[in-house]
């Protein structure tokens, strides 16, 4: 027997987190967020979110990718993303929706008197454990620059140089957007926003 539609009163978001897999979809109602991914389906009350975690989660297929980890606090989680597949080779941005539903999320959490903790970014100890290793990336790249411009490897040299402005660029953004802290109902982080 397939699952009952969620209700569709209220504001809507739906995504395909995989190509094979089913949607995920959500609805803003009156009294709580409706939710059914796949077979599962439920209603949380806004009073029983517990946690909204925001972070920034880029893809090969999709480099402005935004994803929201909204957990019960009975340790039941949804997870909501700013891309959905459409084929094989298109992840296509669904950014104005997705922006709408987490804006409109937080603002019913904040009317019906939410206690949730609102976290943006990742894990404080995977985003510091990441930030040391690339550390010793950082020194390892600057040490082989060092090498090769005193040896006189110019080709060599360019070469480490723009791989280095280039991993430095992509990771750069990547780890400046999901450094770990704490925001407000009326402060969302715009740069975890499309």
């Amino acid at each position: 027997m397939p699952p009952p539609e969620i209700a569709q009163t209220g504001l809507s978001y739906a995504y395909r987190a995989s190509l094979i897999g089913s949607a995920h979809r959500f609805a803003l109602e009156d009294d709580g967020i409706s939710w059914q991914v796949g077979r599962r389906s439920g209603t949380w009350r806004y009073a029983d979110v517990a946690v909204v975690r925001m972070s920034y989660r880029p893809m090969s297929m999709q480099s402005r990718r935004f994803r929201a980890d909204i957990e019960h606090r009975d340790g039941g989680r949804i997870v909501a993303m700013s891309t959905t597949w459409q084929t094989l080779a298109l992840m296509a941005a669904q950014d104005n929706d997705y922006r709408a539903f987490i804006v409109e999320l937080h603002r019913r959490l904040a009317e019906h008197g939410g206690h949730a903790s609102l976290v943006a970014g990742l894990n404080p100890a995977l985003y510091f454990a990441g930030a040391g290793v690339l550390a010793l990336l950082v020194v390892s790249m600057a040490a082989l620059l060092g090498r090769a411009l005193v040896t006189g490897e110019w080709a060599g040299a360019l070469f480490i140089a723009g791989l280095s402005a280039l991993f430095g660029w992509q990771i750069g953004g990547f780890m400046r957007r999901n450094r770990p802290r704490v925001y407000t109902f009326d402060a969302l982080p715009q740069d975890l926003l499309p």
